[in-house]
């Protein structure tokens, strides 16, 4: 799957390309999400975003207009994500559903990608806007 990664750190780099073991192609950038900074996602068909990503409405509509299916934080708390509006453009989302060390986080976001790439469910990381964890 084509992926872009905002808001990369540096000492994260690593942890993802393990995690990945180059199964997708993931662009990393130390962008974070924006409104301008969407244009990064055209030909992507998913996203990895922290906390300090703007996630709003707008950006997801314009996220939505690029082809972007997928988004996944690289988080517990997933507030920063409108999920009405990720929900209105058939957007799935997850998260990292526990507090865990460094390369567990990416390797779960990793495997949230590898199971939509599968067309299957992320179970406990599944971010429903209708609340219903799966």
């Amino acid at each position: 799957m084509k992926v872009v990664a905002y808001s990369v750190k540096p000492f994260e780099k690593e942890f993802l390309a393990k995690a990945n073991q180059k199964k997708h192609d993931i662009t990393l950038i130390f962008n974070s999400l924006s409104l301008e900074t969407a244009v990064y996602a055209a030909g992507k068909q998913a996203i990895i975003v922290f906390t300090s990503d703007d996630v709003s409405a707008p950006v997801i509509d314009k996220l939505a207009e690029l082809g972007i299916k997928y988004i996944t934080t690289r988080s517990t708390g997933f507030a920063h994500i409108d999920q009405t509006a990720a929900y209105r453009h058939h957007i799935k989302l997850a998260n990292v559903p526990e507090y865990m060390q460094m390369q567990d986080i990416a390797n779960q976001t990793i495997k949230n990608i590898d199971l939509w790439e599968l067309n299957k469910c992320v179970g406990k990381a599944c971010i429903c806007a209708h609340g219903c964890k799966r």
